[in-house]
C-alpha cells in the first residue's frame, strides 16, 4: 500500500512543486539579463545602483522568511503560495512597465518580500508528504526549478531581448505566474488528510510513517529554543556563505560572459545556460545517493570545496584564457548546486515538525542575506576593479568557509534514519 502511495505522490505533487518554484526563479533571475542589456541605459542606472538593485530583492527576502513560514505551518502553505504567485507575477510584469528608477527600487524589494515565503512553504509542504527515505530527492525535484529555469530562461531571455526588448521580456515572463496560481489552487492540498485522490488506507499509511519518524526526534518546545540551537545557528551562517557564491554567480554570470570579445546577448544566453546542465545532473545524482545511503553531511561539504577550488582556478587563469576560465565556472556552478537536496533534508530530520518549518525559514533567510551580500559585493568588485578576479576570490573564500561550517554543524547531529522510537542511528 505504501509503494502505491509513494508512486501517486511522486507524479501528482512534484511536477506542481517544480513548476511553481521554476516560475519564482524565473522572475528573480531574469533581472541579470535585463541588467546586461539596455535596461541600465534606458533607466540611467550606474554600476553602483545596478549592484544595489540586484541585491535589494534579497533584502526583502531576508526579512519576511520566518513570518511566512510560521503562517504556512500554522495556517496554510497552499493559500500563501497562491497569493504569492499572483503578486510576484504582477511585480515582475511591472518591472517592464516602469520608467522611474525609484519605482524599480520599490519593485525589487517587494518582489523579495512576496517570494520570501515560497521556499520555506514549499519545503514544509513536501515534508508533510514525503518520508525521510524520500525527502532529499523530493527536495531536489523542487529545487531543480532553479537550474532548469535558468537554463531555458537564459536562452529565451536572450532571444526575447533581441526580438522585443528588455521591457517585454519582463512582461512576458511575469504573466505565467499569475496564470499558474489558478492551477496551483485546484491541484494541491495542504496535507494528506485533505487529498481526495488518496484512499483512506493510503492516508493512514503515510500519516503513520511520518508520525513514527517524529518519535525518534528530541522534542523542542518552541521556535526560540529551535533558533538558539547550535545546528540551526551554524547552518544559518553556513547557508549565508554558500549563497554568497551561488548568487554572486547567478546574478553576474551574464555580465561576466557579455564582457568577452565578440559576445552578443544571444551568445551570452546560450553560454549562461551551460553550467546549469551540470547542476541538474549533479543535483539528481547527489540526492539519489544521499537518500539511498541516508547520509547528508558527506553529500554537502565536498561539493562546496570543489566550487571554491574552481573559482580560485578562474582567478588564477584570469583573462588570459576565456574558455578555460569558462570551464572552471561550469564546474563551480555545478558543484554549488549539487548538495541542495541533502542540505534541506537535514532540518526536518533533526528538529520536530512543530519548529522545523520556522528553522528552515531562518536558515533560508540567512541564505537570502548571503545572496544580498554576494550579489552586491560581486557587482561592486567587478565594477571597481574593472575585472572579475577579485570577485572569484571572494566567492571561493565564502564557499570554503561554508564547507568548514558544514562539518562543524553536523559533527554530532541526529541522523537521517530512525531505527526505532527513542533510538537514533549515528550519521
Amino acid at each position: 500500500m505504501e509503494n502505491e502511495l509513494a508512486k501517486s505522490r511522486w507524479y501528482r505533487l512534484l511536477p506542481i512543486a517544480f513548476i511553481t518554484y521554476s516560475l519564482a526563479y524565473l522572475d528573480r533571475a531574469n533581472f541579470g539579463f535585463g541588467a546586461a542589456s539596455g535596461m541600465g541605459d534606458d533607466l540611467q542606472i550606474n554600476p553602483a545602483m545596478s549592484s544595489l538593485l540586484s541585491s535589494l530583492f534579497f533584502l526583502g527576502y531576508f526579512f519576511f522568511q520566518v513570518p511566512g513560514a510560521i503562517y504556512a505551518q500554522k495556517r496554510s502553505a497552499k493559500r500563501l503560495v497562491f497569493w504569492s504567485l499572483i503578486l510576484w507575477g504582477g511585480l515582475a510584469m511591472a518591472t517592464g512597465i516602469i520608467s522611474n528608477i525609484n519605482a524599480l527600487i520599490v519593485i525589487r524589494f517587494l518582489l523579495g518580500v512576496v517570494e520570501s515565503a515560497v521556499m520555506p512553504a514549499m519545503l514544509l509542504f513536501l515534508s508533510r508528504w514525503f518520508t525521510k527515505a524520500e525527502r532529499s530527492q523530493a527536495n531536489t525535484y523542487l529545487i531543480l526549478g532553479n537550474p532548469v529555469t535558468i537554463l531555458w530562461m537564459s536562452v529565451l531571455s536572450g532571444y526575447l531581448i533581441q526580438a522585443v526588448g528588455w521591457r517585454w521580456m519582463f512582461i512576458l515572463e511575469g504573466l505565467p505566474a499569475i496564470v499558474w496560481a489558478y492551477f496551483w489552487w485546484r491541484l494541491v492540498d495542504d496535507k494528506p488528510q485533505d487529498a481526495h485522490w488518496l484512499t483512506p488506507d493510503e492516508k493512514q499509511a503515510l500519516t503513520r510513517q511520518l508520525e513514527r519518524e517524529q518519535q525518534g526526534i528530541r522534542p523542542v518546545r518552541n521556535y526560540g529554543e529551535a533558533f538558539r540551537s547550535k545546528v540551526v545557528l551554524l547552518l544559518s551562517f553556513q547557508y549565508a556563505l554558500w549563497s554568497i557564491g551561488v548568487y554572486g554567480f547567478v546574478m553576474w554570470l551574464p555580465s561576466i560572459l557579455k564582457a568577452a570579445p565578440d559576445m552578443d546577448i544571444v551568445k551570452t544566453g546560450w553560454l549562461s545556460a551551460v553550467p546549469y546542465v551540470l547542476a541538474i545532473i549533479g543535483m539528481v545524482s547527489v540526492s539519489y545517493y544521499s537518500d539511498k545511503s541516508q547520509q547528508r553531511k558527506i553529500f554537502v561539504w565536498p561539493f562546496l570545496v570543489v566550487g571554491a577550488l574552481a573559482f580560485y582556478g578562474s582567478y588564477l587563469v584570469g583573462p588570459s584564457s576565456f574558455w578555460l576560465s569558462f570551464i572552471l565556472l561550469i564546474v563551480a556552478g555545478g558543484a554549488m548546486y549539487a548538495p541542495y537536496g541533502p542540505f534541506f533534508a537535514i532540518i526536518p530530520e533533526v528538529l520536530p515538525q512543530n519548529v522545523a518549518g520556522g528553522a528552515m525559514a531562518l536558515i533560508n533567510s540567512f541564505g537570502a542575506l548571503g545572496s544580498f551580500i554576494g550579489a552586491y559585493i560581486v557587482g561592486y568588485l567587478n565594477g571597481s576593479t574593472g575585472g572579475f578576479g577579485a570577485s572569484y576570490l571572494f566567492m571561493a573564500a565564502s564557499l570554503l568557509l561554508s564547507a568548514i561550517l558544514t562539518l562543524l554543524a553536523l559533527k554530532k547531529t541526529t541522523p537521517a534514519a530512525v531505527v526505532e522510537p527513542g533510538k537514533v542511528k549515528a550519521s
